[in-house]
């Protein structure tokens, strides 16, 4: 039974926030037991500070220990001072208190455990056919210090999984690499344009199929949150409180327009401070943007292409999913996390192998400090962002244009019919 509070029309307050986690804490049996609770880095958009304060007065006394993991997926590991941050309370030594605050180690192969693995017919079946192999599960070796597994982050919609949250903090969030290149690729071959915001998706059938294999009892506290305030907060198995936040995000997050925007400008928030992350400029308005429109990305914070894979991004560029699959020979052997980012930065397009001629439906353009020789050896478009202005953009009436002066969580799509 899920438990929460979530509306369009209202934010919660503290004392709202208060009142879920206590009925949280009572129905969760996790008296004088071990508690890990699994919250996202400083990428996404999370009242942590608070919800961090609420469990530690509401579940701290109750519970032998209350740990916390950052589900890093593969994102860069975060240092006392951004986890400070991140939970608003001083971290040394990764410790608050009696709390330690520990990174996912993703790139330290002996810090997985193997629970299982899929099989090749399940995935077929799963996949409705579109992948079918075998996908290990492996997930970070530090559950099986604790007695109860916690999620506790945010539902927005998402380019590989439909919509984040739930069992997506397992999976990638604190996952071995095989199955979050698999998921990755899986939503890349379904496609960012069809995939995103789109609800109850294969990719999410394979991480709840994979979730199944945690040797926990699993519980989620997923939030619904906006730029203005937490609109929903609900409590359940990570299944049962993802449906019901990622119901309320369809409706706080999901911007339907009448027609189709020829360009399209994404001013990038600081927190995302890569390319990796930044991308969610294009990712949130592909939808929305006319053939041969141009979405412009524009973060002049911005200087790296990403901190883990900028390396394989330099050798592969960025390329619609058609340029992969009809080269699988040639591309088979890079990770599919590193192939599913360059498809959905590029977004749709066609392939002709024959000729050699790729063409993409939208050109994106980056106005970052990448330079622009980089911009062109990754395959994308460059534009100076010390020519650019905000301000002259917003004051331009121009119907064919979009600006979003804080770009990466609303999504924008056609009205159906449109």
């Amino acid at each position: 039974m899920t438990i929460g509070m979530g509306s369009v029309d209202r934010y919660l307050t503290e004392d709202d926030v208060r009142q879920v986690v206590g009925q949280a804490a009572a129905s969760l049996n996790a008296d004088g037991q071990r508690v890990l609770v699994i919250i996202p880095d400083g990428t996404r958009s999370m009242p942590m500070p608070l919800m961090f304060r609420v469990l530690n007065e509401t579940l701290g006394p109750r519970v032998r220990a209350l740990d916390y993991l950052v589900a890093l997926g593969t994102h860069i590991a975060m240092d006392d001072a951004h986890l400070s941050r991140l939970v608003g309370a001083p971290v040394v030594n990764g410790q608050v208190g009696r709390s330690h605050i520990f990174n996912h180690r993703w790139d330290q192969p002996d810090t997985f455990i193997q629970l299982g693995e899929i099989p090749a017919d399940e995935i077929g079946a799963l996949t409705d056919g579109r992948l079918v192999q075998s996908v290990p599960v492996q997930l970070n070796r530090l559950i099986l210090d604790y007695d109860v597994l916690l999620i506790c982050g945010p539902v927005f919609p998402h380019e590989v999984v439909g919509f984040s949250g739930g069992n997506k903090y397992f999976f990638p969030g604190i996952a071995g690499p095989d199955i979050i290149n698999f998921t990755h690729w899986l939503g890349a071959v379904i496609t960012n344009y069809n995939i995103i915001g789109a609800g109850y998706t294969p990719v999410r059938a394979v991480i709840d199929r994979a979730a199944q294999m945690i040797p926990r009892p699993r519980a989620c506290l997923a939030l619904v949150v906006t730029y203005s305030g937490l609109a929903g907060l609900y409590f359940g198995t990570p299944e049962e409180a993802w449906q019901a936040a990622s119901a309320l995000s369809a409706q706080k997050h999901i911007i339907y327009v009448e027609r189709p925007y020829k360009r399209v400008l994404s001013v990038m928030p600081t927190l995302y401070d890569d390319l990796w992350t930044a991308a969610k400029g294009m990712y949130k308005v592909e939808p929305a943007v006319a053939d041969d429109g141009e979405v412009i990305i524009y973060g002049p914070h911005v200087s790296e292409v990403s901190y883990t894979h900028g390396r394989l991004i330099d050798e592969v560029g960025y390329h619609v999913r058609d340029y992969f699959l009809k080269q699988w020979d040639r591309f088979k052997g890079y990770p599919g996390g590193v192939l599913a980012h360059s498809t959905h930065v590029k977004g749709l397009g066609e392939y002709d192998a024959g000729r050699h001629v790729e063409t993409p439906r939208v050109q994106v353009t980056l106005a970052t400090h990448i330079p622009q020789e980089r911009c062109q050896r990754i395959n994308l478009g460059y534009r100076d962002p010390d020519a650019v202005r905000v301000d002259e953009w917003l004051a331009d009436d121009d119907p064919d244009t979009l600006v979003i002066p804080k770009a990466g969580e609303m999504l924008y799509r056609l009205k159906e019919g449109a």
